[in-house]
């Protein structure tokens, strides 16, 4: 059937992706920082994948003039989660995490896209919500800025201090996947747990920590463990749940998020 189809043409393409990284991994056994390298910019690419998802959910939003029952929540979490990991990623926070701050930028600047479209189409309650979050977001961000470059001067210091606020963050943030498999687990149906998000999720936190593997960055390992073993728990139970899966098209559209 169709999800067949399109599983095993991601899986082919997933194929080829990695015996390409393979082939260049052991051409730069040498060069660790080259091999790190080219890990980062897969990671950038299946990030970016990942940010670009809700899109769908904003043509949605477009067509209809309205947001709907939808919540601006996950966007705001991401802005701040991004921002935090802009700074983490700075030369004189963490330095050579260049690849870092080249994702969350991007990250950023689409979740702001998206907080834009969500502003514009919502009722004044929402958008009173979304301009308070920010406000808060931004004198907690600004906050932490001034207090970690005038508190701590080793870019050790700065790094635990940053990483660990990232850290925090992004567990927070999985509150929404484990909301998802308690659904899926109950109503034993995944017609709410997109597939290929899952399965990109899982593939992004695999290849992010084996970048935190190949110089050392325990701040980045952490999460992608955490990430990587929740996207592993949804293909579970996904690979579970398929089969009795009633699916229909006027279910309505459950807002996921993805740390």
């Amino acid at each position: 059937n169709l999800f067949f189809y399109f599983l095993n043409k991601f899986v082919f393409l997933f194929k080829v992706s990695l015996i390409f990284f393979l082939d260049n991994i052991a051409a730069s056994m040498v060069d660790t920082e080259t091999t790190r390298t080219i890990v980062g910019v897969l990671g950038n690419i299946l990030a970016l994948g990942l940010f670009a998802s809700p899109i769908p959910t904003f043509i949605k939003i477009y067509k209809a003039k309205s947001v709907e029952d939808f919540k601006p929540d996950p966007y705001l979490a991401t802005v701040l989660n991004c921002a935090m990991w802009c700074i983490y990623g700075l030369p004189f926070v963490h330095p050579d995490s260049y690849l870092v701050i080249s994702i969350n930028s991007a990250g950023l600047i689409i979740e702001l896209i998206y907080l834009v479209i969500f502003f514009i189409y919502s009722p004044f309650s929402k958008r009173r919500k979304i301009i308070i979050a920010l406000v808060i977001e931004t004198i907690f961000f600004v906050c932490v800025v001034v207090i970690t470059l005038q508190v701590f001067h080793t870019t050790k210091d700065r790094s635990m201090i940053i990483g660990t606020l990232c850290i925090i963050f992004n567990i927070v943030m999985y509150a929404s996947p484990l909301t998802v498999m308690r659904m899926v687990i109950r109503t034993k149906s995944v017609k709410y747990m997109p597939f290929a998000l899952s399965l990109v999720n899982f593939c992004d936190t695999i290849v992010w920590m084996i970048y935190s593997l190949l110089k050392f960055d325990v701040y980045i390992l952490i999460p992608n463990v955490l990430g990587a073993f929740s996207g592993l728990v949804q293909l579970i139970l996904y690979a579970i749940y398929y089969r009795p899966t009633q699916w229909d098209t006027t279910a309505r559209e459950t807002q996921l998020f993805y740390a």
